[in-house]
C-alpha cells in the first residue's frame, strides 16, 4: 500500500515538474503579445512637467510607448539614448514617444530622463494600472501603436536603432 501511495504522489508530480521546465525554458521575448493586431488599450497620464497625455488626444499619430524604470540595468540603461535619437529623428514627421515609468521613485525617475536627457514625454504609472492594461511583466517592454490606435508592434528588452528605425518607418 505505502508504495502505491509513493507511485502516486510521484505520477501527480511529474505534470508540474513539466510545466515548470517549459516556463524555464520559454524566452518571455518569443511569447506573441494576444495585444499585437488589436486596439491598444486606451490611457491618461500625467507626465512629470505636469501636462497630460492620453491615447486618444494622439489618435492618428504613430506612438512609441515605453515602459521603463530606472532600477531597469542595463537594458533600461542601454535603449534611453536609441529612444531620445529617434524622437529627435522623426518628431517632425508625426512620430510620438512616450516613456511610462513603472514601480520607481519619482526622484530616481527624474534622475534618469535627467541623466539620458530625455526630451520627450515621460510620466509615471502611479498605481501600475497602464501596465496592467499592457500586459507589461517586465522592463524594459515597448509597444509600437499605429496610426489607426492598433498596436503594430511589441518588443520586450532594450531596443536598438535598427529595430527602432525599422519599426518607426513600418507606421509612418
Amino acid at each position: 500500500m505505502a508504495t502505491w501511495k509513493k507511485l502516486s504522489l510521484l505520477l501527480s508530480i511529474i505534470p508540474f515538474l513539466l510545466l515548470l521546465a517549459y516556463g524555464f525554458k520559454t524566452n518571455p521575448r518569443e511569447v506573441p503579445s494576444p495585444l499585437v493586431g488589436h486596439q491598444a488599450p486606451p490611457f491618461a497620464l500625467t507626465m512629470f512637467d505636469g501636462s497630460s497625455n492620453s491615447l486618444e488626444a494622439l489618435r492618428g499619430k504613430p506612438v512609441v510607448l515605453n515602459f521603463w524604470a530606472s532600477w531597469c540595468f542595463p537594458a533600461c540603461y542601454d535603449e534611453a539614448p536609441h529612444l531620445e535619437a529617434a524622437w529627435q529623428t522623426y518628431r517632425d514627421r508625426g512620430l510620438i514617444v512616450i516613456g511610462v515609468d513603472i514601480q520607481d521613485r519619482d526622484a530616481d525617475a527624474k534622475a534618469f530622463i535627467e541623466k539620458f536627457k530625455l526630451s520627450f514625454p515621460n510620466g509615471p504609472d502611479l498605481q501600475g494600472k497602464l501596465s496592467i492594461g499592457y500586459g507589461v511583466y517586465g522592463v524594459p517592454e515597448t509597444f509600437f501603436i499605429g496610426k489607426d490606435g492598433t498596436i503594430h508592434y511589441k518588443h520586450v528588452g532594450a531596443l536598438d536603432e535598427r529595430i527602432l528605425k525599422a519599426k518607426v518607418e513600418e507606421m509612418l
